[in-house]
């Protein structure tokens, strides 16, 4: 059916717009290093779902749902004599490759793509599997992928995009659920009208508060509700469901108008961010991904630690000798990672923390999973850092999001500086064979080497995979756990 705008001969809204691109585009429209670049994105949300399965919060998850639900249809990674529906796999998916600050996220409008995309994605998969014995080839997969990448970054900036987390929303859990619902309606090839409908149905159901930071578990599940929802939308749509239409632009209870309230911004959400320069201007390029097993506003703050003690090693090889640290930071990093961390921490709050972080590259030397284990989050020499640790908002680094500085003081007056523009994860960011290597590094012992050769091959080559399905039966097997 028309809509108003089409039948009185108006310009569809950003919504229509938006659906209209993305029952459209194909792979053949996408630029070729985006087409590459997406394919080792995809490995590293695997290599983030096989370091996450494990971990206690996820193995507390999904005890949960396998007690709570009956057998389902869909594959949970690491758990091969278990199934749940596909709404629960696309959630305890999300919440593996969310579940350690690993994972990939959009420089300008923060969310976690992979961890919101691939899960619902392959729950799609199984769902059409068992209901229509139809097999989803590397192509279809891949433009599908692309098609949230492309869409969640987008309705972000709507929202004026990394502020959101300075006002206290978990930008990626309010971003995420367009995310989903448009890779998976790509997936099931909905026409334009259903498109609308699944996003309608996604956007009510978004939402995320950012206190989940402060020691909680369910900070790493808030994006797999993201994934869950689209997913939901999506397959609702496909049978007709209707959604909210023109969901972004609606004034009264829209999805922008919403979120928008309070923002402080002028004006206060930007309804032409989520269709502008569609297939032009390709959001993919920046989807960063992480060096550091911690919140990607604390890089940075690492990075800085890590260039003093490469410049003055004999210097700050006495931890005793520090008298102070000053972290400096722009807004956002500053309220995302610049809380006050209190001891006994969870994993979490650890990860979350620019003190905790830069105490514990001074002490390690680096900051991976290993330093986040059960044992080594009470330690006294982190926590005599972190006590002459204070973190400053400082109006000086300008409003760059990622500039920060970090200032070392010694016992005898000597005082040691950094100031970075960005982490190496941010500018110039990893490249697809720093990506390769970490897949192999966060992988190596986790999984048997034939089966991670197997991943590795079938994602690199996604474009000539018959069927996908195949990929998400090789993440079933168990992973071990990589801070056991």
């Amino acid at each position: 059916m028309a809509s108003t705008h089409e039948k009185n001969g108006e310009t569809p809204g950003v919504t229509k717009q938006l659906c209209q691109w993305l029952e459209t585009f194909t792979l053949d429209d996408v630029p070729e290093d985006v087409r590459v670049r997406a394919k080792y994105l995809i490995l590293d949300g695997l290599a983030c779902g096989i370091v996450g399965s494990h971990l206690p919060w996820t193995e507390k998850a999904a005890k949960t749902f396998f007690e709570m639900e009956p057998t389902g249809t869909s594959i949970v990674w690491g758990y091969s004599d278990k199934k749940v529906s596909p709404l629960s796999a696309a959630l305890l998916n999300s919440t593996s490759v969310q579940s350690f600050e690993l994972d990939d996220w959009h420089l300008s409008a923060p969310l976690h793509s992979n961890s919101i995309i691939i899960p619902a994605l392959f729950s799609a998969i199984s769902h059409r599997e068992v209901g229509q014995s139809t097999k989803t080839d590397g192509k279809t997969f891949l433009v599908s992928v692309i098609a949230g990448y492309e869409t969640g970054p987008r309705v972000g900036l709507g929202l004026h995009g990394a502020h959101m987390l300075t006002r206290g929303w978990h930008s990626g859990a309010v971003f995420g659920p367009s995310a989903s619902a448009a890779s998976v309606s790509k997936l099931l090839q909905l026409p334009a009208s259903s498109i609308e409908d699944a996003l309608g149905i996604a956007c009510t159901q978004a939402g995320g508060l950012m206190s989940a930071q402060f020691g909680s578990e369910v900070k790493r599940m808030q994006h797999g509700f993201a994934a869950r929802s689209g997913l939901l939308g999506a397959l609702l749509a496909q049978n007709g469901y209707t959604g909210i239409k023109n969901v972004y632009e609606e004034k009264f209870g829209g999805y922008l108008a919403m979120f928008g309230q309070g923002s402080g911004k002028e004006p206060s959400y930007l309804p032409e961010e989520v269709s502008k320069e569609l297939g032009e201007t390709w959001q993919s390029r920046l989807i960063r991904v992480k060096y550091h097993s911690s919140m990607a506003g604390t890089h940075c703050t690492v990075d800085c630690v890590r260039a003093l003690q490469d410049k003055y090693p004999e210097k700050l090889s006495d931890l005793k000798a520090i008298a102070s640290i000053k972290l400096d930071m722009t807004e956002v990093a500053f309220h995302h990672g610049g809380f006050d961390v209190k001891r006994p921490v969870a994993a979490t709050g650890a990860q979350m923390s620019a003190a905790y972080t830069a105490a514990t590259q001074l002490v390690d030397g680096q900051v991976l999973p290993s330093q986040f284990r059960h044992d080594q989050l009470d330690r006294d020499v982190v926590w005599e850092l972190i006590g002459k640790t204070k973190c400053y908002h400082a109006l000086d680094l300008g409003d760059e999001r990622y500039t920060q500085r970090v200032t070392i003081t010694l016992n005898d007056g000597t005082v040691l500086s950094e100031t970075l523009k960005a982490p190496k994860s941010v500018a110039p960011g990893l490249t697809n064979e720093e990506i390769l290597e970490k897949w192999r590094r966060l992988t190596q012992g986790l999984v048997e080497e034939e089966r991670r050769d197997q991943i590795e091959k079938m994602v690199l080559d996604i474009e000539n995979v018959d069927d996908v399905a195949v990929l998400n039966q090789l993440m079933a097997a168990p992973f071990l756990n990589p801070i056991a």
